[in-house]
């Protein structure tokens, strides 16, 4: 028995030269500071996350406004190619239609090819106003400026169609007046 005392006083004799190493040391100062970093890092992610959200809204709102900027420029591009209808309608149509070079049978088709071309465009006009007026169709903006781009198009078809009508017949004109100033001219001088 005294050997087993005589071994524990040496084992703590012996414990007591050597130094605190590998004991666990609590710095409370280093523990706060961590702590301090970890809520204002939280604080950021959350400021940057309603910073994503809000620009997430910028870029719809965007995207709506130039939606709407397209749909606008649509219906602006085929009023514009109704107008130039008209007009044509207004001054050509009726030189062309008045003119002795026309046959009486020939006025009948002339004012129904015409015709043809301003229906549509009416048609148009009133689908146009159907598509951006009324819910029931349940399209999305961009659908919707699909369908306005499509009849944009089909109104610069009919304009071009009927540039190329009328000027197919004043060349008809042109050509019978001069075939008339040729048949009828003088032959004696």
């Amino acid at each position: 028995m005294k050997t087993k005392i005589l071994v524990l006083a040496m084992v703590l004799l012996l414990s007591f030269n050597m130094k605190a190493q590998g004991m666990p040391t609590y710095d409370n100062t280093n523990f706060i500071s961590l702590v301090k970093q970890l809520l204002e890092s939280g604080k950021q992610t959350a400021q940057m996350i309603k910073s994503v959200q809000f620009l997430k809204d910028a870029k719809e709102s965007i995207e709506k406004v130039s939606s709407v900027v397209q749909q606008l420029r649509a219906v602006e591009e085929i009023a514009a190619n109704n107008q130039r209808l008209i007009n044509v309608m207004q001054n050509d149509l009726q030189d062309i239609l008045n003119s002795p070079y026309i046959k009486p049978e020939e006025v009948t088709r002339v004012a129904k090819s015409f015709d043809a071309i301003v229906q549509n465009s009416l048609d148009t006009v009133d689908f146009m106003g159907e598509i951006l007026s009324s819910d029931n169709l349940k399209m999305s903006d961009a659908e919707r400026a699909e369908v306005l781009k499509e009849k944009e198009l089909e109104s610069k078809q009919m304009v071009s169609n009927i540039q190329t009508k009328t000027k197919r017949y004043k060349d008809i004109i042109s050509f019978r007046k001069m075939q008339d100033k040729i048949n009828n001219r003088e032959t004696q001088y």
